[in-house]
C-alpha cells in the first residue's frame, strides 16, 4: 500500500507537533508519524521560556499553557545560588513556565489535529529514501507495513533519529564526560518555595514542584564525572545523594520515574539535505541545562514551518529552505556552547569551583547587564538572524508585541501565519489588497509612540511569519519605502534577490 503527503513529520513531540500546526495553518497536507502509541508520561522537559511563549502567542495558542503552567520570575545558570532575574526582559512573559512536556505535547497535538494534521501514533519509520523528486518513507504501522511518498520529510525523531541516519547526515560533537540523575518523587517534608537548589563540594541538586503532589529532583555529584554508564538509577541512590548535599532527603518516596542523563553534545552537520530536514533533538543534543532543549526545538519548527509551507505551495524558491540551516545551525551550536559552559561551572567540586561560582553570582547581582545577557540567552529572546542585504539594526531581530493602536497589538495580527507589512502612520501608507499579496498589511491610524528606542523612528517594517523582522526602514519618503518593501517581500520568498533593488508596488 502506498500513500502520499506534502510533508511527513517523523516524531510526535513538541517540535514535530508545532511544525505540523504551522504547516496546516498554511494549508499543507501533513502527516505526523510517531512510533510510541501514547504520549510518554515521563517528561524530561519542564520549562517553557519566554520566546517560546511568544511563539505560541503569535498564533494565539498560549492561553492553556499560561493557565496550567507555574510561573517562575527567574532562572538559573549552572545552578548558581544567585538566580537570573527575568523581570526586566522586554517581553509580555518575563518568566518561565513549568509544565510537563507530556502536557505541552498533548496541547500541541490537539491543536495540530484540530487544524487537520493526520497524526498517527504507533507508526514506526523503518527507512526513507530521497529520490530527488520525492521522499519514500517506509512505515511499520499497527496494521502492517506501508509506504508514504512525500515532497519533504522532517526528522523530529530525537537524538537517535532514524531520519538523520537515512539521510547520511553526520552528528558531530563530543561524547559524554559527565552524568546527572533525575527523579520524580513524592516528598513527605517538601521545602517551601517554587524552586530549591544547593551546590556544595559534595554535589549539587535542584528541586521543583510538579502537579499531582510530586516533585522533580535533579542532582549532579563528583561520582558523575565519568565516561561509563553505571546502570539504572535507584531511589536509594537518589536519596543518598540528596541527603549528602542537603542534610535531608525531604522524606522522598514513591518514585514515578528515575533516570540518568549525560552531557553528550552533538549538532547535525546539515539541517537540510535535499528533501530531508532535521529539527529539535534530531538536529542537536546537549546537557539539559537551563531547560532550553524543548524551546530550541520549537523555535526550529517555527523557523522552518513558514519556509517549508511557502516552498510546497509554490510561493517560494527552493533557496528559501537553505536559509533554515543558515539561521538555525548557529543557534544549535550556541546552545551546545552555553550548556557545556554551565556543565563545567557546575562540575568543579572544589574550593576553586566555589570561588568561581561566587564570582559569577556577584556579577549577576552587581552587573545588571550581565544578568540581562544571560537571561536573554536562556529565554531565547537574544536570537537574531543575519539577513543578507538588510542594514537596519532591527533586521533579523525578533519583533516584540508592539502596541499599534488602542485596540491592536502585533501578535494579534500574526495569527494567520502570514508576513505582515506595517506602516507606523508616518507616511501615506500602501494600497491594501490582501488577496493579491502574499502578506498582510496594517496601517496604524496614527503615529505610535514606541517605548523601545530601537523602534522609535521606524516608519515601516516587514515581519516574517515567525515573528522576526525581515526589513525595516526609518525613511519617510513613500517612493523609497515602496521600493524597499518590494525588495524585502521578494527576498522573503527568494533569498537570492536580497541584494536586488526592485521598483514598483510591493504587491
Amino acid at each position: 500500500m502506498s500513500e502520499s503527503a506534502s510533508v511527513v513529520i517523523v516524531g510526535g513531540g513538541p517540535t514535530g507537533m508545532w511544525l505540523a500546526c504551522e504547516l496546516r495553518l498554511a494549508g499543507v497536507r501533513t502527516v505526523v508519524l510517531e512510533r510510541d502509541p501514547e504520549i510518554d508520561p515521563h517528561s524530561r522537559a519542564l520549562t517553557v521560556h519566554a520566546r517560546t511563549i511568544e511563539t505560541f502567542a503569535l498564533r494565539n495558542a498560549h492561553q492553556d499553557l499560561l493557565a496550567e503552567g507555574g510561573r517562575i520570575p527567574s532562572g538559573h545558570f549552572a545552578v548558581l545560588d544567585d538566580r537570573l532575574d527575568f523581570a526586566e526582559l522586554d517581553t509580555d512573559f518575563p518568566y518561565t513556565l513549568t509544565i510537563p512536556q507530556a502536557r505541552t505535547t498533548e496541547l500541541l497535538q490537539q491543536r495540530a489535529v484540530s487544524l487537520g494534521a493526520d497524526v498517527r501514533r504507533g507508526h514506526k519509520v523503518t527507512g526513507c529514501v530521497d529520490t530527488g523528486d520525492t521522499v519514500t518513507v517506509s512505515v511499520d504501522g499497527p496494521e502492517g507495513a506501508y509506504v508514504l511518498d512525500a515532497a519533504y520529510v522532517v526528522g523530529c525523531d530525537g537524538t537517535r533519529s532514524e531520519v538523520r541516519r537515512c539521510a547520511g547526515i553526520e552528528f558531530e560533537g563530543t561524547p559524554s564526560t559527565a552524568l546527572g540523575v533525575l527523579g520524580d518523587v513524592v516528598l513527605g517534608d517538601p521545602p517551601p518555595g517554587p524552586v530549591t537548589s544547593r551546590w556544595t563540594t559534595r554535589g549539587t541538586f535542584m528541586l521543583v514542584p510538579l502537579s499531582g503532589g510530586r516533585h522533580r529532583i535533579v542532582a549532579h555529584s563528583p561520582e558523575d564525572l565519568r565516561d561509563d554508564w553505571p546502570g539504572e538509577l535507584t531511589l536509594e541512590e537518589l536519596r543518598e545523594r540528596v541527603q549528602r548535599i542537603a542534610g535531608t532527603d525531604y522524606g522522598m518516596h514513591d518514585p514515578s520515574w528515575l533516570s540518568r542523563y549525560s552531557n553528550t553534545s552533538r549538532v547535525a552537520r546539515h539541517y537540510r539535505k535535499g528533501r530531508i530536514l532535521l529539527a529539535g533533538d534530531a538536529a542537536h543534543q546537549h546537557m539539559p541545562m537551563g531547560g532550553v532543549g524543548l524551546n530550541v526545538g520549537v523555535q526550529d519548527a517555527m523557523n522552518l514551518g513558514w519556509k517549508l509551507a511557502a516552498t510546497v505551495r509554490g510561493r517560494a524558491t527552493d533557496a528559501l529552505l537553505d536559509t533554515y540551516h543558515h539561521e538555525r545551525h548557529p543557534v544549535g551550536q550556541d546552545t551546545i556552547e552555553h550548556t557545556q559552559a554551565q556543565t563545567a561551572i557546575m562540575s568543579v567540586f572544589s574550593p576553586q569551583g566555589a570561588a568561581l561560582r561566587s564570582l559569577l553570582g556577584k556579577l549577576i547581582v552587581e552587573r545588571p547587564q550581565f544578568n540581562d545577557a544571560l537571561a536573554q540567552r536562556l529565554s531565547g529572546l537574544s536570537v537574531a538572524y543575519a539577513l543578507p542585504g538588510q542594514r537596519h539594526p532591527l533586521a533579523g531581530c525578533r519583533a516584540p508585541n508592539l502596541k499599534l493602536s488602542d485596540s491592536a497589538e502585533l501578535f494579534d495580527l500574526m495569527r494567520d501565519g502570514r508576513p505582515l507589512l506595517i506602516d507606523f502612520g508616518r507616511v501615506d501608507g500602501f494600497a491594501s489588497d490582501r488577496a493579491a499579496a502574499p502578506f498582510d498589511r496594517y496601517r496604524c491610524p496614527q503615529p505610535v509612540e514606541q517605548p523601545r528606542a530601537a523602534w522609535a523612528d521606524v516608519s515601516s517594517a516587514l515581519i516574517r511569519p515567525d515573528g522576526y523582522v525581515a526589513w525595516a526602514s526609518d525613511d519617510t519618503d513613500p517612493a523609497a519605502l515602496t521600493a524597499g518593501a518590494a525588495n524585502a517581500v521578494a527576498a522573503l520568498h527568494d533569498p537570492r534577490l536580497a541584494h536586488v533593488r526592485l521598483e514598483g508596488n510591493p504587491a
